[in-house]
């Protein structure tokens, strides 16, 4: 008799696993200088963290959201039973990962943003995720537990419940959120990327965040850039080369 992983398991791990391989792709690719947004030299400059301790925080993220996805697969148990008898059409299936996408990014909006307006909120928990002032992709879910536990998992958990999607499609859901959100911290403009094509939202957008001039601005995360559009906090940019190669996320000024 085989083994054989249930749905419940792959939503609780898959995003993980494609955590680590999208990033790596990322690692094996970031010593082309002439698409990076911030050459290698400031990124070790910069960066307030160790890529050691970068890797643990992660890890802790990670083993706190696979806990709570069991518990909620579990939880939500005979739902699921039930959603494996009816075959759901593309158009359902479709419709309940766009909702998810504006849940997702609903939610991650307003709690992002108050984190960076509530000061004890910023100082104790969210200038963790700043201490990386030049991002890289394994570092995408580097957070202070609580903000791991408060934006991504119960963000996610929303996004699950509020949908009815089930544990199957949550696995390809939450992969392609997982890539979506490592990829908007991966620090490189690479030609033909998909997600600068179709999002707004993407790595030089996130980077403007990221500095000291954007710390403000362009709070939306991980799919639309709507909320910062509607409330006023989107600062807008150009990409442009750098004289000593790579690119630059550089701010616009409104009128």
């Amino acid at each position: 008799m085989g083994f054989v992983l249930s749905d419940e398991l792959l939503g609780a791990f898959a995003p993980i696993l494609v955590y680590w391989v999208y990033s790596g792709i990322y690692v094996a690719l970031s010593s082309l200088e002439s698409y990076r947004l911030h050459s290698k030299v400031e990124e070790d400059e910069k960066n307030l963290v160790s890529k050691s301790n970068v890797v643990k925080g992660v890890l802790l993220q990670q083993l706190i959201q696979a806990i709570v996805a069991i518990l909620l697969f579990t939880v939500t148990g005979s739902d699921a039973e039930a959603s494996k008898t009816q075959q759901s059409s593309l158009l359902v299936l479709a419709s309940q990962c766009l909702t998810a996408m504006i849940v997702l990014d609903t939610w991650q909006y307003f709690m992002h943003r108050y984190m960076h307006h509530n000061k004890f909120l910023y100082k104790h928990i969210h200038s963790q995720h700043h201490r990386l002032v030049v991002p890289y992709a394994y570092g995408a879910l580097y957070n202070h537990p609580i903000e791991g536990l408060l934006l991504d998992t119960v963000g996610g958990a929303l996004s699950f419940l509020i949908t009815g999607m089930s544990p199957r499609t949550s696995i390809f859901f939450f992969s392609f959120a997982t890539i979506k959100t490592v990829d908007d911290h991966c620090g490189l403009c690479l030609p033909g990327n998909l997600f600068h094509i179709l999002f707004k939202n993407n790595t030089a957008y996130h980077d403007v965040h990221h500095q000291l001039y954007g710390n403000k601005f362009n709070f939306s995360q991980p799919f639309f850039v709507v909320w910062d559009r509607i409330l006023g906090t989107y600062m807008p940019y150009s990409l442009e080369k750098r004289i000593d190669g790579g690119f630059e996320a550089r701010p616009i000024k409104q009128d």
